[in-house]
């Protein structure tokens, strides 16, 4: 099933609200993926669902249809006052918190459902104005959203929908206790419908449905892969001084208009772009200490074409769903096999092919063993050829320049 980009279940198929099924017309949406196949007779039923599948699959669109279905066919709770919100989407990440806004947008623009955006590091003042002045959908990181709920900014009383998304990386980041919190403040679990979805359905992940959902059923999408299987891998065995001429090559190579280039430390970061920028390459920096206005904008110029590379730390190996990356480069291979996957899982979305190319330098080659152990197989091995470790002629120009500088203004 999952070598199936979409499936042959039709979204007119379900009884949807007009006005979601409009929504979802004018974003092209006609045919489901597996997830979306997979979830939605459940879901759209009231049921609890606990979700699997690999990232990149459609799982933020089908809890938004599911949701806002419900909202739109159910009455609110009789006393529902403006700061009552009825349904709560969670998000461990700022940038995956802003890409499940985006899609809700678009996909409920005819609903009249009015969403509110909550995270971290940026608008104290105006996202508290916002949740004042009434919401029926809050999509947030846990602790914002907390602060905000401590400060009976707004209630959990009238809450008909809960969803977790990236229910795996909640525990990785450490906000396990925040979710426990909110899910013991919502209105009893038989008076609401909660949804879980995950790239992995672990046993902490379960304990967490089974403790707080009503009978959730677990729904997987099954794949003999845990990486998408039109991902094509590769690794490279380089010292570590060949890297970044190994680096420059392959990208002249591949002439990828979009590239994601990860690395493990904010150093190794900023010493890789100026590189990459040195060779008329149009390249920024994304890792955590980033302030959040910067790094949208920096996210924009990526997403609108204006940057060929952007070369991150694993906080954007999450949560980002950008159209058209062709490569992720590994320059450092991650220390957790599971963030390889989810790096990876950058390139080759909802169908499309895509290219993961990884450096085994002797810094980190020892997490080898442990990614090709998770992800189930042995990556193709590429030999370090003379012609790769020549630097390239930089190919910068006057016009590149002056992008490359608009780019370090807008930090």
């Amino acid at each position: 099933m999952a070598d199936q980009v979409l499936t042959d279940t039709f979204f007119e198929q379900f009884d949807l609200h007009p006005t979601l099924a409009r929504g979802l017309a004018d974003c092209g949406f006609t045919r489901c993926t597996p997830i979306q196949a997979l979830t939605l007779p459940v879901a759209l039923t009231g049921r609890d669902v606990a979700g699997q599948a690999q990232t990149g699959t459609g799982k933020t669109a089908a809890f938004l249809v599911a949701v806002f279905n419900r909202l739109l066919t159910r009455p609110a709770l009789a006393e529902r006052r403006p700061e009552d919100p009825r349904a709560l989407i969670l998000a461990p990440t700022r940038e995956l918190a802003i890409q499940i806004e985006k899609d809700a947008r678009a996909i409920g623009r005819h609903t009249g459902l009015r969403l509110a955006l909550i995270y971290g590091g940026t608008d104290y003042d105006r996202q508290r104005e916002l949740l004042k002045g009434g919401c029926d959908v809050i999509i947030a990181t846990p602790g914002r959203l907390i602060d905000y709920y401590k400060q009976q900014v707004f209630t959990l009383r009238a809450v008909d929908a809960m969803v977790v998304d990236e229910a795996d990386r909640m525990f990785d980041l450490g906000f396990i206790k925040d979710i426990y919190f909110l899910f013991r403040r919502l209105p009893p679990r038989e008076q609401r419908q909660s949804m879980l979805f995950s790239a992995t359905l672990s046993h902490r992940v379960l304990e967490l449905a089974y403790e707080h959902m009503n009978e959730p059923e677990k729904l997987a999408v099954e794949s003999d892969n845990i990486t998408a299987d039109r991902v094509r891998q590769v690794v490279y065995f380089p010292a570590k001084e060949e890297k970044l001429p190994l680096l420059l090559n392959l990208l002249e190579r591949a002439g990828a208009a979009r590239s994601i280039v990860f690395v493990n430390t904010k150093i190794a970061a900023e010493r890789v772009a100026e590189r990459l920028q040195k060779q008329g390459i149009l390249a920024g920096t994304l890792s955590g200490d980033v302030p959040q206005k910067k790094r949208e904008k920096l996210l924009a110029r990526f997403q609108r074409g204006e940057m060929e590379a952007l070369v991150a730390t694993d906080v954007a190996a999450r949560g980002l769903h950008i159209e058209g990356v062709s490569h992720v480069f590994n320059y450092d291979l991650p220390q957790d096999a599971e963030d390889y996957v989810h790096r990876i899982g950058r390139t080759a979305r909802l169908g499309a092919e895509g290219d993961a190319v990884s450096f085994a330098c002797d810094l980190y080659a020892m997490s080898l063993p442990d990614i090709e152990t998770y992800i189930g197989q042995k990556i193709p091995a590429a030999t370090v050829t003379p012609d790769l470790l020549l630097s390239p002629k930089p190919r910068r120009s006057a016009a590149q320049a002056a992008a490359h500088a608009a780019i370090d203004d807008a930090a």
